[in-house]
């Protein structure tokens, strides 16, 4: 097993991120600010001021238009990266789903942030899952050292013949994009060689010339969009070999869910995001304890990998999904996820927590498994809730 790393240094999930991009040298990057994506392309852009990477920073005048610079670049032969958080995203989304059926391997960073209004510039998931039926592959950092990682495996699961869709790493906004850890770089000339050059089968510019961006009629368009949707399914595996390429390489391995102190577990919680080290400390205060409790973090969330979530939960008699986004009129989005294909024998219930940023402590995850031992009639609970009912309920 080889391990290439440089060292630690002490970095940000933005600065980390940047990092992962100026190593993986992307050929175009359009660009346009927001809190709190905006440390990542200031990074980056310095890396290209200072001589660091040779890449075209194309500064466009909203995330619309840099979505749209970067399916023009890509599918003419460039790799092309770009990032974004919140309304950023929301306006992208458009052009997100145009990515996609375009087949353009966009890589894109997200800062992810909550949606307005009332405007709120701090970390929750309800940009991400505004992009959950885009056709785009999902994943979530739970650190700063994962949202390096998983950069620099974007590109070759983007780019996969089997693939070719738009990749969104997403990293909590603040609780990672602001908070600085130890990160392990790997060396640039490793990075590069791992990733491998920019290749897709139909480049608009070259000697196969290739029609994009048609008009389908309904003979054709049911068609296209099947075969979308079973790229995105091919995602799954293509996520597991190229992690397990990553771990065979530099020794850390990155699966779609992370099971935790599972073993034996009877209660579980299953969560997306920076609140997993939060839970770890929380199960290892309650195993201490002698209580039998685990954790599972998704971390591939499109394609959404049903059959690994449901063997990491095993036998566990009840479960409690944690969402950091809301579906109003309905239940949240990882909750919906888990019920549409879990068969298993745990008995699922939805909670809702961290909304604009709002703080989740380890007390409040054991609060969740003492929860867990009460039986209770369906819907939803709200954590950390202001005033006298910490818990609502609805």
């Amino acid at each position: 097993m080889a391990r290439t790393t440089l060292g630690q240094e002490v970095l940000t999930g933005g600065e980390a991120t940047a990092h992962a991009m100026r190593q993986i040298r992307p050929d175009v990057v359009p660009i346009y600010p927001i809190t709190p994506q905006t440390p990542i392309i200031q990074t980056f852009s310095r890396f290209v001021a200072d001589g660091r990477v040779d890449t075209v920073l194309l500064q466009v005048e909203s995330e619309h238009s840099a979505m749209s610079a970067a399916v023009g670049a890509a599918l003419a032969g460039a790799r092309t990266m770009t990032a974004t958080a919140s309304q950023g995203l929301a306006l992208m989304i458009e052009v997100l789903y145009i990515a996609s059926g375009l087949r353009a391997p966009v890589v894109m960073a997200v800062g992810n942030r909550a949606l307005s209004a009332p405007i709120n510039i701090h970390g929750d998931h309800s940009d991400g899952m505004l992009a959950r039926d885009s056709g785009a592959v999902q994943i979530f950092a739970q650190d700063a050292q994962e949202a390096y990682d998983l950069m620099v495996m974007a590109p070759r699961i983007a780019e996969h013949a089997a693939v070719l869709l738009p990749v969104l790493v997403g990293q909590d906004g603040f609780s990672v994009t602001h908070s600085a850890e130890n990160v392990s770089l790997l060396r640039d000339e490793e990075v590069q060689d791992f990733v491998g050059p920019y290749e897709i089968p139909y480049p608009l510019l070259g000697d196969r010339p290739s029609s994009q961006g048609l008009f389908a009629m309904p003979d054709s368009y049911y068609e296209l969009k099947v075969r979308q949707a079973q790229a995105l399914e091919a995602a799954e595996q293509v996520f597991a070999d190229v992690g397990r390429a990553f771990a065979l390489r530099f020794g850390r391995h990155i699966g779609a869910v992370e099971a935790y102190r599972m073993d034996g577990a009877e209660r579980a919680i299953v969560l997306i995001g920076s609140t997993a080290g939060t839970a770890k400390d929380a199960v290892d205060a309650l195993r201490q304890r002698g209580e039998k409790v685990g954790l599972v973090v998704v971390r591939l969330y499109r394609p959404f990998p049903h059959q690994v979530l449901a063997e990491a939960l095993g036998g566990v008699e009840r479960v409690a999904v944690l969402d950091r986004a809301v579906s109003p009129g309905t239940y949240p989005p990882l909750y919906s996820d888990i019920r549409a294909g879990y068969a298993g024998p745990a008995e699922l219930r939805s909670y809702v927590y961290g909304l604009g940023g709002r703080d989740t402590a380890p007390e409040d995850i054991e609060r969740v498994y003492r929860d867990l031992l009460v039986p209770r009639t369906a819907g939803i609970r709200y954590l950390n809730l202001m005033g006298e009912d910490q818990h609502g309920e609805s």
